[in-house]
């Protein structure tokens, strides 16, 4: 059957399938369920009315919730479950977990990306937003400084493999180590613990212009009457940036926080591409990498540890969002 064929029938059933729908069900509910006679004809009319807008809604909430649902009660009952997936064996996977070196070093791993990159971030974010907004070349200087947002995270991890090389012609710290104080070149990604803070750095670098170019909306937002109340009172540029403009836009501040912080509990790419977890920078992405083709239990289960995480701070971001949207 030609694709156009093909086209114009999916139209005409989908288009003929909602009208049906719509069609069949207020004539149900206006015929038998609510019908508009008899001594309760007023509340009836009053009743399908209140129910109407939720019938045209139902295919929408229904398909929405299943869409949403679905993966998530998919994902808890597989991790019920051993490698084979036949076993139930309850919370056997979760309390493997719990004994687990590596998924504590994981975990721990993962805290301190959640607290130093969304603050590293939104701290550079909001410099580059003053700064540029006072020079006139300012335009050129944001979308420099907004670029690596174009790159991809394998990209941008192949790009900071040679700024962290080990060949002191390559990289720049090495090179750096050399001039300075003649030291042997040495791996800064197998040193451990301060590997996971060059690898945050990598995002840090990425996410700067996503919160430079919210936080510099919000910076143009702020009256200019308060600014210049601020410096007619005497305040120096330091006092107007962090005792006038910091508190109004505090809210703005809040929602690229926790974006980015819903960012980071998710990110796998720069890990992996760059230490593969090793040399202690695993994180729970590349954790649950780690068992995906072999054991979906103990992989579903690390997910589910994941959603667990972010979730509480996807409703705050919602609700800090819809706060700023009022």
């Amino acid at each position: 059957m030609p694709p156009i064929v093909q086209g114009l029938i999916t139209i005409v059933l989908g288009v003929g399938g909602c009208i049906a729908y719509f069609w069949a069900s207020n004539l149900v509910l206006d015929r038998y369920i609510f019908p508009p006679r008899g001594p309760n004809a007023g509340r009836n009319i009053n009743r399908a009315n209140q129910i109407r807008p939720w019938l045209f809604l139902f295919p929408a909430i229904f398909a929405l919730g299943l869409y949403l649902a679905y993966p998530v009660v998919g994902s808890f009952i597989r991790s019920l479950y051993d490698r084979s997936g036949n076993t139930f064996i309850g919370l056997g996977n979760y309390q493997w977990l719990l004994g687990e070196g590596e998924f504590r070093q994981a975990v721990f791993n993962n805290i301190l990306w959640a607290l130093f990159v969304p603050a590293g971030s939104t701290f550079f974010g909001l410099i580059a937003a003053q700064l540029t907004d006072r020079l006139s070349w300012g335009n050129i200087a944001k979308s420099l400084i907004f670029m690596p947002m174009a790159i991809s995270f394998v990209g941008a991890s192949l790009i900071w493999k040679f700024v962290y090389a080990v060949d002191p012609e390559i990289g720049i710290i090495n090179a750096f180590r050399a001039w300075a104080f003649g030291s042997d070149p040495l791996d800064p990604l197998q040193v451990s613990f301060w590997n996971n803070f060059f690898l945050m750095f990598i995002l840090i670098w990425i996410q700067t212009g996503f919160a430079m170019v919210i936080l510099s909306a919000a910076l143009r937002g702020i009256p200019e009457e308060t600014v210049e109340a601020a410096i007619v009172d005497g305040a120096s540029p330091l006092q107007v940036f962090f005792r006038i403009k910091v508190p109004q836009i505090m809210g703005t501040i809040v929602v690229v926080w926790t974006t980015i912080t819903i960012l980071v509990l998710k990110v796998f790419d720069i890990v992996y591409t760059m230490t593969g977890g090793n040399f202690g920078t695993q994180i729970l992405p590349s954790y649950m990498f780690e068992f995906m083709f072999r054991d979906d239990g103990r992989a579903t289960a690390v997910a589910f540890v994941i959603m667990l995480i972010v979730s509480p701070v996807m409703i705050w971001n919602m609700v800090q969002t819809r706060k700023e949207m009022r």
